[in-house]
């Protein structure tokens, strides 16, 4: 069987943070395909930017999709001959939308089943759980929503953001989905729905289980964490 990866990240890495060459190290080829999908932002030009300085040229082939400026490319065929799919942050619930108007949703579990690796940050990180934390609609607030590839939640920034902590724990305690934490700058790494591993680019980052018990608190257990050698 096909092996199906997702590494999602808790946010805030920069264009040389080593998870990056993680994610490529998934894929068993010289010149990994890699498709970056903004949908999240409005700012596409400067997601393309950054994103060729993560991966350029000369060791990836590096394309993007752009679905607020659809081309000719058919949608399936595209998605589907990429090796690594990479989904920037901004809005999770525009995300969502616009990927069900244009069908992607359902073509990204496709490309999942077939080996592409699913890869984002935030936002692009929300979108792979059953529901997730978000400031999509201004305030924080759940969203139960996603494209539902691993069950439970997750919450991007924890430890980053004033706030992302106890409302998670709240809403965890009123029935929320339970799920994954993960601190800015650290990664989680799904093989097929399991969590294989925690890795981090910095010691202090982390990612926490967080579930409610039979007492009805919630419990927070810290994973272990592999930090990543910086090149």
């Amino acid at each position: 069987m096909t092996d199906r990866h997702i590494v999602a990240m808790g946010g805030g890495q920069d264009v040389a943070d080593p998870v990056f060459a993680f994610v490529a190290g998934l894929v068993d080829r010289p010149k990994p395909k890699v498709c970056l999908i903004p949908t999240a932002s409005s700012a596409v030009p400067v997601s393309v930017m950054r994103f060729l300085s993560i991966f350029p040229t000369d060791r990836f082939e590096p394309t993007y999709l752009d679905l607020y400026a659809r081309d000719e490319r058919e949608l399936r065929g595209f998605v589907l001959s990429q090796d690594i799919i990479f989904v920037g942050g901004g809005s999770t619930a525009n995300l969502l939308a616009v990927w069900r108007v244009h069908g992607l949703d359902a073509v990204l579990r496709e490309a999942w089943t077939s080996g592409v690796v699913l890869a984002g940050s935030s936002a692009g990180a929300n979108c792979w759980y059953e529901a997730s934390t978000t400031d999509s609609f201004g305030p924080l607030a759940p969203l139960m929503d996603g494209v539902g590839l691993l069950a439970g939640s997750f919450c991007p920034h924890y430890a980053d953001e004033p706030g992302r902590r106890p409302l998670y724990h709240a809403l965890v305690a009123g029935g929320f989905p339970p799920g994954i934490a993960c601190d800015d700058l650290a990664a989680v790494h799904h093989v097929g729905t399991e969590l294989a591993e925690v890795v981090a680019s910095d010691a202090s980052a982390g990612a926490y289980r967080v579930v409610r018990g039979m007492d009805g608190i919630v419990h927070e257990e810290a994973l272990p964490v592999r930090t990543l050698a910086t090149s």
